[in-house]
């Protein structure tokens, strides 16, 4: 399971604000009152997450039938916790309830897919997003466009459908495709950075310096990979 951007191995960081907010008997009320409709509209999440688990799955085995190589390294996912939830519609002025949760928030269910080479990531994209039950929400490109700090990743938001006993239900998954390399960088900055080092200008220098290191190496190894290729043909 990866980790979520804003959670820490001890749990989200919770303002006073929102505690107390939590603590009015209305507030508790509201939760406790969606407390089926939230744990079904979980289940509806878990069940995307396997929806787009099983297309990457299959495009990967697709891809080592047809060209004998396999662009996937490992394929992760998580549900965002309960606590982030609360905390995110707190933020955002939102009511908590299941029906404001999957109108609003769009990173619920999450599915990472670390593939080896940057080029596989942009092949891999545009064979999922040709598939006809996938309909795209958004797109952003951490890759082409860095992030200020030197994150790079490609980021889609997408709306999968999930087949139930009586419906078929579109739901909305994160999905974040990015390199070894990419993954590599991006857990050990969430650990010091987001742990230890938020007011340290110096390491913030340093870990996009990183990041631009990992970048090149990454183009490095696939212009390794295409030499290698052509001499095979």
């Amino acid at each position: 399971m990866y980790e979520e951007k804003e959670n820490t191995s001890s749990g989200p960081k919770l303002d006073k604000a929102f505690v107390e907010s939590i603590l009015e008997n209305d507030a508790i009320e509201q939760i406790l009152n969606q407390g089926e409709a939230f744990r079904t509209l979980m289940a509806y999440y878990k069940c995307a997450i396997m929806e787009v688990e099983t297309k990457f799955n299959v495009l990967n085995t697709e891809f080592s039938l047809k060209y004998d190589r396999n662009p996937i390294e490992t394929i992760k996912s998580r549900l965002k916790s309960p606590e982030s939830i609360i905390e995110k519609l707190h933020r955002k002025e939102l009511e908590f309830s299941a029906s404001c949760i999957e109108r609003e928030l769009s990173d619920i269910a999450g599915v990472r897919v670390v593939c080896a080479f940057p080029e596989d990531i942009y092949e891999l994209a545009d064979c999922f997003l040709k598939q006809d039950d996938i309909k795209l929400i958004t797109k952003k490109d951490y890759i082409l466009h860095p992030k200020e700090n030197g994150y790079r990743s490609l980021h889609l938001i997408v709306q999968t459908p999930i087949f139930l006993h009586d419906e078929k239900r579109p739901m909305r998954v994160e999905v974040q495709l990015r390199t070894i390399a990419m993954d590599f960088w991006a857990s050990l900055e969430h650990r010091i950075y987001y742990k230890k080092g938020q007011n340290n200008s110096e390491l913030r220098r340093e870990l996009k310096e990183c990041a631009e290191i990992s970048a090149a190496l990454d183009i490095r190894m696939q212009d390794i990979r295409s030499q290698l290729d052509e001499t095979e043909c």
